[in-house]
């Protein structure tokens, strides 16, 4: 069987049970109705003012009001007890109905009592707890019991009149009930289908609904009136640093920083939010907050992104801007460097050259050398592939890239130091990458070293944050630092404190670790010396897309 043959056999079963349900129902009000009806009967017949009840044959009519009430309660409790099928119940109580409430007519005097009305109520009842399916049936036989009646009263001479056309009229009524019974059967069986696909659907559409919301990267919540968490998808966990409360918690329970912006939004929806971290450790956020449901108290859609996500979208669009643009400059600068470079060395083989000549070739060449430079660190950003992270446990990985930034910057173990703890953290990047941001972090620190001694320390120090679970790598060394008014200013690109430097080191290190999710950021020490801060996203729920 095919999946779509699976699920229009299983949606058919339950419309199967659900009608049954429907018709369960009307059985169990008619069987209900047998036992208040035989108790009425009695009540009347025993009491003062009996009317017409029983006046032909009293005996008669008490054996068969008795026997009426006896069967009617035994029907119910079967029929509560589920002894037997339910349609065979239906279908006996309905012949006991005209067979008995023929007789008790009889017993009163016949069709003139106005039992026989009894007979109606028990066929439309009756058909509607069948679905209309012997309706008809019922209408025929109740029919003939009257006609029969009838003619037994006529040819014993029980009556003077014998009422031909009161019987008559009464078994069109009875046709009439049954055929409306049939069609109100028919017509509440469509509308409980139609009842039951629709909720189908609507359940259909909630699951993809909720499907589709925990598979989206974005972080969705759906907050009530009552800065009550209704919906929270897995994305949405994750950037709020997967507090304990959930669904169905406070919104302030979940995220303080969140809710303190929600509040913000409701008191002033056109006011631009600033960014956001839920955990002090955690990503910076962007939060977007849109009504639905209508109303003064409707819920709250609330869309969570991450701004390094976002960042690393607009940094590909400018990447490839600046390749269309590097590729002309290389060639424009390049070239006429070049032949400068070349002249200059050429000028500095001429033999009788004074000394204030040679100074102005070194400053031509020194100068050729920076602009160079700025033109290879360009290309590198432009050139720059899309990152392949992967997980990499941290401290054995850095043992091997310190050993080459050693013998790179001439510095000994005591110089350039790895502490991570616990030594199993593992990050999530592209190796390739988070070598070049690590070179440019150890470059940084040894050209800024002002000490006249030249002990510089770098430490590379790593581990996993307590805030928010997810793993760090700190560069600290003890280097004079970086003055207040320049920390603003420090990953803009061409931005340098010394006059040696292009600028575009901390810009492409932030570049690559945005690339990477990965949050660059100076930390002031307040025992001086500098601290950059590299934080990863989580290896365990941060998988490449």
């Amino acid at each position: 069987m095919t999946l779509k043959a699976a699920r229009k056999q299983a949606k058919s079963d339950g419309s199967d049970v659900r009608s049954l349900a429907n018709e369960s129902a009307h059985l169990r009000f008619y069987l209900t109705y047998r036992v208040a009806l035989g108790v009425a009967l009695l009540l009347i017949y025993f009491g003062i003012d009996r009317g017409p009840l029983g006046t032909h044959l009293p005996s008669v009519f008490t054996v068969a009001v008795h026997l009426y009430m006896v069967l009617a309660v035994a029907a119910l409790l079967a029929y509560l007890r589920r002894v037997g099928n339910s349609d065979r119940q239906a279908q006996l109580a309905v012949f006991v109905d005209i067979l008995l409430t023929t007789v008790m007519m009889h017993a009163s005097g016949g069709v003139q009592s106005g039992l026989g009305m009894l007979i109606a109520i028990s066929i439309a009842l009756g058909s509607l707890s069948l679905v209309g399916r012997t309706a008809l049936l019922f209408a025929a036989l109740a029919t003939l019991a009257v006609i029969a009646e009838r003619i037994y009263s006529h040819l014993t001479g029980a009556f003077e009149n014998a009422a031909y056309a009161q019987a008559g009229m009464l078994g069109i009524s009875f046709f009439a009930l049954a055929l409306l019974a049939h069609r109100l059967g028919a017509r509440a069986a469509e509308s409980a289908q139609l009842a039951d696909q629709r909720g189908a659907d609507l359940a259909s559409l909630a699951q993809l609904n909720d499907y589709v919301i925990q598979q989206m990267h974005a972080g969705i919540l759906v907050v009530d009136e009552s800065e009550t968490i209704a919906i929270i998808n897995e994305a949405a966990w994750a950037l709020l640093g997967m507090p304990v409360a959930m669904r169905h918690h406070p919104l302030e329970a979940c995220s303080p920083e969140l809710a303190k912006q929600f509040r913000q939004w409701a008191h002033a929806p056109n006011d631009t939010l600033p960014d956001f971290r839920a955990t002090s450790g955690g990503r910076d956020l962007r939060a977007s907050f849109t009504p639905i449901g209508g109303g003064a108290t409707g819920n709250t859609l609330i869309v969570l992104e991450d701004t390094a996500q976002l960042t690393a979208q607009v940094q590909q669009l400018k990447l490839a801007s600046l390749g269309r643009l590097t590729a002309g400059i290389a060639h424009e600068i390049r070239n006429p460097l070049g032949a400068i470079s070349h002249a200059a060395q050429l000028l500095d083989e001429s033999p009788d050259l004074p000394n204030t000549d040679r100074r102005m070739i070194e400053i031509i060449r020194h100068n050729s050398q920076r602009v160079n430079e700025v033109v290879e660190n360009i290309l590198k950003l432009s050139r720059q592939d899309n990152p392949h992270p992967k997980p990499l446990i941290l401290a054995p990985w850095l043992d091997d890239q310190t050993a080459d930034i050693r013998q790179i910057h001439q510095l000994d173990e005591s110089q350039l130091k790895t502490e991570i703890n616990p030594e199993r953290t593992t990050v999530f990047a592209d190796p390739g990458q988070l070598r070049q941001v690590i070179d440019v972090l150890c470059d940084n620190a040894v050209h800024h070293h002002n000490d006249p001694a030249g002990h510089l320390i770098i430490r590379l120090v790593g581990g996993i944050t307590h805030e928010s679970g997810g793993p760090f790598l700190e560069l600290r060394d003890n280097g004079p630092g970086i003055p207040k008014d320049a920390q603003a200013n420090l990953f803009e690109p061409f931005f340098t404190t010394r006059n040696e430097g292009t600028g575009l080191g901390l810009y492409i290190a932030r570049q690559l670790c945005e690339a990477n999710r990965i949050r660059l950021e100076y930390l002031s020490q307040p025992t001086g010396g500098s601290c950059f801060r590299l934080s990863f996203p989580n290896p365990q729920r941060n998988k490449p897309l």
